[in-house]
């Protein structure tokens, strides 16, 4: 399937051609997307879609918030906010740029560019532009912090533990702008912080789960001041997050970590990082309770263990 603003193709909108997608195909379809700016609110349940754009020039995007109210004056609160929700298995982007155009955190507050709570989803040389909460990695948390409910369009799916890919991706944002449950590798990565204080990470590894975020290779980059920005603090108490080989500028703090306040997750969080360079890599000076690898220890964290034999675009190989 082709979508194009133009008329060219199949289908002039994405979600056009997503819901020509058969329910539940054995066989993976591919909806190519040439250039142009698509203001979509994307919901993609279907398994085994790929989208493959037309790099930098492929651009969905919208602009709710959580301080949007609906049509019953309610707040859409974080999780309606999405840009793109991915719901079905076996999701694969390549060359698209995803972007929530709400604008700085300070002042809408939460505002997804994607939603992802699937099973097997891997992007690649893709765009995610947005200020606060950028990537949210489900499943929810079993329970809110306060409250009943999240408020979430996912809120009584199943809360299983997806694993995500990126590669050689652009992921920007302020406060804890990668957030959530999934098991998600970030390969060869450029995570960029906005100009604020704030959190690359916000993890909520659920407990008992062995790998939660891995970064690999990747190139911490920011606007933000010097010593300002935090690798990440535990949205629940096992949050499970490690930076290998990664350049970490200088708007990285010394500590490297924060707590949020909350004494348990300094003895139940795995916090960690292995040959981390650059003015923001300094080691000796990290939080105790954080943990510097050996290198025996980081050659665990290879695609085969922490996804358990699951090899991103493997199925890929030989399309066009």
């Amino acid at each position: 399937m082709l979508v194009a603003k133009d008329g060219s193709g199949d289908y002039k909108t994405i979600q056009e051609a997503i819901d020509q997608v058969p329910e539940d195909s054995s066989q993976r379809t591919v909806i190519r997307i040439k250039a142009g700016v698509y203001q979509e609110k994307l919901v993609i349940e279907k398994k085994k879609v790929t989208l493959i754009g037309d790099g930098d020039q492929t651009i969905i995007t919208y602009g709710d918030n959580a301080k949007k109210l609906d049509e019953n004056g309610q707040p859409y609160g974080t999780f309606n906010s999405y840009t793109a929700l991915i719901a079905g298995d076996d999701f694969i982007a390549e060359n698209i740029v995803f972007e929530n155009s709400a604008g700085p955190g300070s002042e809408v507050g939460q505002a997804l560019a994607v939603y992802i709570d699937a099973d097997r989803v891997a992007f690649k040389n893709c765009r995610f532009l947005g200020h606060q909460d950028t990537i949210f990695t489900a499943p929810l948390p079993p329970k809110p912090m306060s409250g009943n409910y999240f408020n979430s369009p996912r809120e009584f799916a199943e809360r299983k533990v997806g694993r995500h890919y990126f590669e050689d991706c652009y992921i920007e944002g302020d406060v804890d702008f990668i957030f959530g449950s999934a098991t998600a590798i970030f390969y060869k990565c450029k995570i960029h912080s906005k100009n604020r204080t704030g959190y690359i990470t916000a993890a909520s590894t659920p407990e008992g789960t062995k790998y939660g975020y891995v970064f690999i290779d990747c190139k911490l980059t920011g606007d933000a001041p010097a010593n300002s920005v935090y690798l990440g603090r535990p949205w629940r108490d096992y949050a499970k997050t490690v930076f290998i080989n990664t350049y970490m500028g200088e708007h990285i703090r010394t500590e490297g970590w924060h707590n949020w306040n909350k004494e348990n997750a300094e003895k139940n969080a795995f916090y960690a990082e292995y040959n981390s360079y650059g003015p923001g890599a300094a080691l000796d000076q990290r939080v105790k309770w954080a943990k510097l690898l050996t290198a025996a220890e980081a050659e665990e964290y290879t695609i085969e263990n922490v996804f358990q034999g699951w090899i991103p675009f493997k199925e890929m190989e030989g399309i066009n």
